[in-house]
């Protein structure tokens, strides 16, 4: 007996097929990964502003009872600087017995955040970026 020989079809890809596939699949990442990394600077800004919208809260509730800003019975002291949830800011307390001024700083993976860098607060509820309080600035990143 003899096997009859049957032709044998190709499987597999071809290498164009394969750069084809390859070609688009960096098209695609090429435009996740900015977007991507956009979207965790701007949930690490949220981060920022909980931060500074709780502290100024906690000292408004302070001056409410005590009448002052600094009062040694408030949890918040000026000077503290304590850490976000996530450890991407860093918060200063600078207060007297009438104002106060917050300020976030960035840090870790969020120092590459050069849009918005640091956020301020005071005690007139006056937001700022970067250190300062331009208009433009606190639209984009509040």
């Amino acid at each position: 007996m003899t096997a009859s020989k049957t032709p044998r079809t190709a499987r597999g890809f071809t290498l164009i097929e394969l750069m084809i596939a390859i070609a688009i699949l960096a098209i695609i990442l090429g435009i996740a990964i900015p977007s991507y990394t956009q979207y965790v600077l701007k949930s690490g800004r949220a981060e920022a502003k909980g931060l500074l919208l709780n502290a100024s809260q906690t000292l408004e509730r302070c001056y409410t009872r005590y009448s002052a800003y600094n009062d040694d019975d408030c949890p918040l002291q000026p000077g503290d600087t304590p850490m976000s949830t996530n450890d991407k800011y860093q918060l200063a307390v600078e207060a007297d017995a009438q104002t106060f001024t917050l300020t976030a700083d960035p840090k870790g993976s969020q120092t590459n955040d050069t849009d918005c860098g640091g956020f301020t607060l005071d005690h007139t509820g006056r937001r700022g970026a970067k250190g300062g309080f331009d208009a433009s600035v606190i639209d984009e990143c509040w």
